[in-house]
């Protein structure tokens, strides 16, 4: 299954339909997404007085806004097309399914608040994956560590401080009994007013130097595990209220419900991005995002943090704007080995025999941590290493699962209504039923005594994501992973035999699935383009300027939980940026479309004052392209080795049978789709031309040429141009020669004549099939006074032109053709 990616692009866009709104000026930086990556580069960057821009698709979530009633989560979902603009961004492809967030402060609003420093060993060097190539961490732990700290200290790492909390208990009993080791990870949790001070829930929290953008009161941890559906108090550190207070305070501009479309380089340097505005007074209505106006910001340095799944897919879909790109894009994909787990039945607490409470509803959502080595430690483990992490959950779900036990609920339900029964007959006589009430609800022994677990570790970045008819695809399997997801079912195992309950795995693993909260890759870093999309510090190979700072330029699993590596990666980035100083850039105008005549050669009114007559056919062809080539036979090759395919589906149109027939260059209109994934899907014809047959210094030789004017989803101007040889070769050719494209995509809105200055993006060749040509022949349509009249002409010229360049192998001899 296939989903398209929202972080750039909401729904499926129509690129033909696109208006544009306006144009915003220049800045020296756009940042897109406000995740860890987004939310650190927009501070320190604006800290060090640059101007700085950050779009976020999502709206903004101040302390009491994040919904919990039924209807409220059942609109915080993220689908514009659809009147949703909420908080949970849900995927699902053919092996896993994804969670991500919308929002201002991205991810950190529905995390677990887990600051884990990946672990000094498992920054592996060229470690080989089962189908080929390898995992390459071209930075260290020590590149990271000053970074590490930074963060650290603006998210206010602290560890779980209570010492009473029943599921922290268990975890550390596992832990000790299985001689595994066990922490309480620092979390992005504000436990007590000052740091100096006992934890108190519920406490008020003192508002930083810097501001805080919503300008509401936030208090200490509550420890009610709703974490992962929005903080309503505040008590999360999330990056709203640190990094991107911090940035707005140093004038950072930042504007939510503006999503990303595309960006294209500039001729004088930066790059010129395209966006879109969600109107919050669309929320709960139908919106074709498609139609949406477009809106364009230029700036010097463009930095991607829209997560692995909307970084990646804008870079796929904006591919034919970026020559040259690393061939690595969309490899390296992995879910950082995340994998449920659930404990059922807990026993044996305190008391030694009966239901031991877990009160997993209780806490934040995370409060350890069992870390399971990694045979890279040395240290006599084996296999590749994880972490095992108790999930808590907000208290809402303890009654969802008590409700689910639908035999004792009905058990109870009809004691309760027996026991009325008997009062209204006369048969009890006590009128205080407290007790009845409290049997009716149950001992609440299932909820209580059930855990769920959070795996993640170090799976294999084997996955590659691509687009499939526009949409964002994964191609992942847990196969490739199947024994580290077994070692970490076998842990998960142990734990919950020592609380002495039942370990059962979460559904969807029994379709050998996984639901991952921590995607990765995509645009994975490397030491050269021939390994990854961008260097050690983000920058993409060979497109100066364009930065990739998110989860999507890891190259392979973090292991433990990612935020705060990647926070730590954009750092350290960003002090490389700041570092470089910003060199002024000629102020180029932005590219645009040239204006073309579409010379459609149309008369309303013939010369007798009579309607022209127009015919008109669907013609599609199917092949295979490349892009940075220009040879079409290679184009095709690669193509084919890469399953790159291109089609287009066109109408074309002769206005005037009779002057198209008359006119020597025989230019007909065109209008339909061109569909490539590697230009970022179905494209819409904005403008199109077609000549069935142009002569040129050799007699025997026609060519019938096209001109397609496209845009891709990202607003990039393109053009396909192709050509079909029809000349008299050895063999019978003339079927070959009048279904075989030779294509190239061109970047611009080129005009005729103007092919030898453009910039070729790719090329290779399109075929009509059997099939497909016998559909054609029914498509023929002619419309006007004489439809007979203009069906022979066109056939007759067709027909005409053919023998003129095949007719000479069937003369009599002596006879010129």
């Amino acid at each position: 299954m296939t989903n398209e990616a929202p972080s750039p692009a909401g729904s499926q866009s129509d690129p033909g339909a696109m208006t544009h709104a306006g144009v915003d000026g220049e800045v020296d930086v756009v940042v897109v997404g406000s995740g860890f990556g987004g939310s650190v580069a927009a501070y320190r960057l604006a800290d060090d007085g640059l101007s700085v821009v950050v779009l976020e698709r999502g709206k903004p979530y101040p302390p009491g806004s994040f919904p919990r009633t039924p209807a409220g989560m059942a609109r915080n979902f993220w689908d514009p097309s659809e009147g949703l603009q909420g908080l949970f961004d849900l995927w699902s492809f053919r092996g896993l399914e994804g969670v991500v967030s919308s929002g201002l402060g991205g991810g950190s609003l529905i995390y677990a608040n887990v600051l884990l420093r990946k672990d000094e060993k498992w920054f592996v060097h060229e470690s080989p994956l089962p189908a080929g190539g390898y995992e390459n961490w071209p930075i260290s732990r020590s590149d990271l560590d000053p970074h590490y700290d930074e963060v650290e200290k603006m998210l206010g790492a602290t560890p779980y401080p209570y010492q009473d909390t029943p599921k922290t208990a268990a975890m550390r009993e596992a832990a000790d009994v299985l001689g595994l080791d066990v922490s309480r990870p620092p979390l992005a949790v504000s436990f007590a007013s000052a740091p100096d001070e006992a934890p108190v829930p519920g406490a008020p929290l003192p508002e930083p130097e810097y501001g805080n953008m919503h300008g509401l009161p936030r208090e200490t941890c509550r420890l009610t595990g709703e974490c992962d559906v929005g903080c309503n108090v505040g008590a999360k550190n999330t990056l709203d209220h640190t990094y991107l207070s911090a940035a707005r305070h140093r004038g950072a501009d930042i504007r939510t419900r503006c999503e990303v479309r595309g960006f294209t380089p500039r001729p004088g340097g930066g790059y010129e991005v395209r966006y879109v505005i969600h109107d919050p007074a669309r929320e709960g209505h139908r919106t074709p995002t498609s139609r949406l106006p477009l809106r364009t910001i230029y700036c010097k340095r463009l930095v991607l943090a829209a997560g692995a799944f909307g970084s990646t897919y804008l870079l796929l879909r904006n591919r034919a704007a970026l020559r040259g790109i690393s061939p690595t894009l969309g490899t390296r994909f992995c879910g950082n080995g995340d994998l449920l787990g659930l404990v059922l039945g807990a026993n044996g607490g305190a008391a030694g025999s009966g239901p031991r409470q877990m009160a997993s509803s209780t806490g934040p959502v995370i409060t350890s941590a069992i870390r399971v080595g990694d045979e890279l430690d040395e240290d006599g483990s084996t296999g590749r290493g994880y972490y095992v992490e108790d999930a808590g959950y907000p208290a809402f779900v303890d009654w969802l699962a008590e409700t689910s036990q639908v035999s004792g609920s009905v058990r109870r339900a009809v004691g309760f209504g027996v026991h009325r029964l008997r009062s209204r007959l006369g048969f009890d006589p006590r009128s205080n039923i407290s007790a009845r009430l409290a049997l009716l609800l149950g001992p609440g022994v299932f909820s209580d005594s059930s855990l769920p677990l959070l795996g993640m570790g170090r799976d294999l970045p084997d996955g590659r994501m691509s687009l499939h008819r526009g949409y964002l695809d994964i191609d992942w399997t847990t196969m490739t992973s199947r024994r580290y997801f077994e070692r970490v079912r076998r842990t998960m195992g142990d734990v919950a035999h020592v609380l002495g309950g039942e370990f059962h795995d979460n559904p969807l693993w029994w379709t050998r699935r996984v639901i991952t909260v921590h995607p990765l890759g995509g645009a994975p870093m490397g030491r050269h383009a021939s390994e990854g999309v961008c260097d050690a510090y983000g920058e993409v190979f060979g497109h100066p300027g364009l930065y990739v700072l998110d989860g999507a330029a890891l190259p392979g699993p973090v292991g433990a939980n990612p935020s705060l590596t990647i926070a730590a990666f954009a750092d350290r980035a960003c002090r490389r940026i700041v570092g470089e100083r910003f060199t002024p850039r000629a102020a180029a105008s932005a590219s645009s479309a040239s204006s073309a005549s579409s010379d459609k050669d149309v008369s309303a009114v013939g010369p007798n004052g009579e309607r022209p007559t127009s015919l008109s056919f669907t013609e599609e062809m199917k092949g295979h392209v490349a892009l940075d080539v220009t040879d079409h036979e290679r184009g095709r090759a690669l193509g084919r080795a890469r399953n790159q395919r291109l089609m287009f589906r066109l109408t074309i149109t002769a206005d005037d049978v009779d002057r198209f027939v008359a006119d020597p260059r025989h230019q007909a209109r065109a209008v339909g789709h061109v569909e490539c994934d590697v230009l970022g899907g179905r494209l819409t014809v904005e403008t199109g031309w077609f000549n069935l047959f142009t002569r040129d210094d050799d007699p025997n030789r026609r060519r019938m040429l096209y001109r397609l004017h496209l845009r891709d989803p990202g607003g990039n101007a393109l053009t396909l141009v192709g050509h079909k040889e029809v000349h008299d070769d050895p063999g019978f050719d003339a079927w070959g020669d009048t279904s075989t494209l030779y294509v190239r995509m061109l970047a611009g809105h080129v005009p005729a004549g103007g092919d030898a200055e453009a910039s070729v993006l790719g090329a290779g060749i399109i075929v009509i099939l059997a099939g497909d040509f016998v559909q054609q022949l029914t498509t023929f349509r002619a419309s006007g006074p004489h439809p007979a009249r203009a069906l022979e002409g066109f056939g007759r010229l067709f027909l005409g032109e053919l023998w003129s360049v095949y007719g000479s192998r069937f003369a009599p001899a002596g006879e010129g053709a």
